[in-house]
Formats: C-alpha cells, structure tokens, sequence
C-alpha cells in the first residue's frame, strides 16, 4: 500500500517551504508536471553558488544504474545537499537495480528520476521503495474535458482571469498539450498590463492565438443548445475553409460529450442548476446553462438516437462505409440530424 498519494500542488508546497525527499521518481505520459517539479527543485535544492560542484545531470541514454548509484553515494562539497537530476531514466536498461539505492539513500542527496512518456510497474521494488521512502508520482494526462478547468486554475495561480468562452477556445484550438498552452498563456501574459485585474478575453486570444471568437466549438455547442440553425451551419462553413484549426475529431468529441452529459441531466434525480452542477461536476453555473437549454429542446429519446448519429459519423470521419465523404460533408449531414 503507498504511503502517500501526492500531488502535484502538494510536491511544489513542500519544495517551496524546502522540504525534500531523498529521491524523486517522476512517472508518466504528461512532461509538463515532470519538468515543472524538476525546475522547481534545482531552483529550490542549491543556491546559484553551490550548483557548480553540487548540480549532477545525467542522461539515460549515456548512464547506468551503478553509475547514478556511485553518484548519489558522494557527500556534498561546501553545502548542505547535492542534486542529481537523471533525465530521460525510460532509456536505463537495469533501472530497476537502482531499488538497491533507494532502500538506503544518502540523506545529504536529493535524486530527480525523470521516467517521461511511461510508468514503472509499481509491484516492483524501485516503485514501491521510492514511495516509501521518497515520492513516487505518476504524472498523467488531463482529459480534454477537463482542460477548461485547468485553464482557469493555471491562470488564478498568476493573478489572472479567464471567461468560460475564453477556456473553451484555448482547450479546443490547443488540446492537452500543457506545454504548448503554458507558452500560449505566457505569450498572452506579456500582453496584459502589469496593474490588476489581469483578464485573458476571447478578443485578446482572437488576435495573438488565431482563434476566431465567432467560429469555434464553443460557439458551435452554443447554437446547437439553442437549435439556432443559421448560426451552426455559418460555423461550420467557417470549419470547412479552415480545416487545420477545427479537426473534426475534436469537435466530434465535444458533440459526443455534450449529448452524452445531456442524456446524464435527463435522467438526473434533481434537474436543478445546482443539482446538474453537481451531477455533471461542474464548478460554475455557466457551465451548465447550455445543458438547461438542450433538456428543452431535446428530448431524452432525441439525445439517444443522436448519440448513435455521433458514433456513425466519427466511424465516417474514420473512412469506415463512407470514405468518399468530407469531413464538410459529414459534420454537415450530422449537423442536419441534430437541428432538424
């Protein structure tokens, strides 16, 4: 059983007020929180003028176990602690046999594994040691319907606000990809004034990210909630002319998940706003709003058959059946489906 579950924000808590473990085994498919910590820790580990004889990277590709095991054994020259910071650790054959250090690791050293785009099975004993002894964090991927949330979160850390429409657009133009959105947010952060309040707008987005603020799936989820037939198929016609920014895969996923959430908030005990906010997990209420207006204009039965149209759809955009079709040409058949 682990010892703790730790967290990202509990980590960087700790790193902050210079609490450190003895060994770091960062794990997982997202690099952003492994780099994150990893920076957070040489900031925080070593002053600037202990780093040149107390500051080890070593790299995967060119180490071994015994070589980062020799490493940690050694004390500190004129300071406190040592760094060593392993990068690329997926690429070490015998990674496991560093278990070996771990059981018993020098407390003068704090050692960083970065094992990124992967996880080391945790039945094992350098996983099971590390969690006793250290921390052992497992660095996932945040799904996309949760990246708004994120948004909004990454950016209250930095004083700054952001509007549901302004999340919406950031998550579906950039995906999960945290590190291409932190450069996007940062590039934006420039842009705002140095005095508070400090607020990304979608017109701030439309003119530095490309993204327009009319057409986009936001908007597009908008329509469909409200059945406002011209406005759906006046974005669509703008997807189709701008097919790199608006994948069809992505916005099929929002469709789905939007009708899926729908069909959730039919059949919900209370269909309240604050009991949706609840059911669906939703941290405001204008999150809600489009769902109170798709239960009046689709009914349940509706929103189920529509789910099978979704589902037919993606199997198109997939080239299954009906390959000779664009992906105008189906978002459009679907988008009739759907309003009529």
């Amino acid at each position: 059983m682990a010892k703790n579950e730790h967290t990202f924000d509990s980590i960087c808590n700790d790193i902050k007020a210079k609490k450190f473990s003895p060994i770091y085994l960062l794990m997982g498919e997202e690099p952003y929180f492994i780099d994150r910590i990893t920076d957070l820790l040489i900031e925080n580990v070593l002053d600037e003028s202990e780093r040149d004889f107390n500051q080890t990277i070593l790299y995967g590709a060119d180490t071994d176990a015994a070589t980062i095991f020799n490493a940690a054994r050694r004390f500190p020259m004129m300071a406190e602690r040592q760094l060593i910071i392993v990068r690329e650790a997926q690429l070490i054959r015998d990674i496991e046999t560093l278990a070996n250090y771990v059981k018993h690791p020098l407390l003068s050293t704090v050692l960083v594994v970065n094992y990124k785009y992967k996880t080391i099975d945790r039945r094992k004993s350098l996983a099971t040691t590390s969690d006793k002894i250290g921390v052992l964090f497992e660095s996932k991927k945040i799904p996309d319907n949760r990246m708004p949330a994120f948004i909004t979160s990454f950016l209250q850390t930095r004083a700054t606000t952001i509007d549901a429409k302004g999340t919406q657009m950031l998550a579906d133009f950039l995906g999960n990809d945290l590190g291409r959105l932190c450069k996007e947010l940062d590039k934006l952060a420039i842009l705002l004034p140095d005095t508070a309040p400090k607020r990304i707008t979608p017109e701030l987005i439309e003119q530095n990210i490309g993204i327009s603020k009319e057409y986009n799936n936001f908007e597009l989820l908008k329509a469909i909630a409200m059945k406002d037939v011209l406005k759906a198929n006046r974005i669509i016609q703008y997807f189709e002319k701008n097919p790199k920014e608006n994948s069809i895969q992505n916005t099929l996923s929002l469709v789905f998940n939007y009708f899926s959430n729908l069909l959730i908030c039919h059949y919900s005990a209370d269909r309240s706003e604050t009991g949706l906010m609840n059911t669906l997990g939703f941290r405001y209420s204008i999150q809600v709003k489009d769902y109170l207006l798709g239960m009046k204009a689709y009914s349940a039965m509706k929103v189920f058959n529509l789910i099978g149209n979704i589902r037919t759809a993606d199997a198109h955009s997939k080239g299954v059946e009906k390959a000779s079709m664009t992906d105008a040409d189906i978002m459009k058949e679907l988008l009739y489906k759907i309003l009529h």
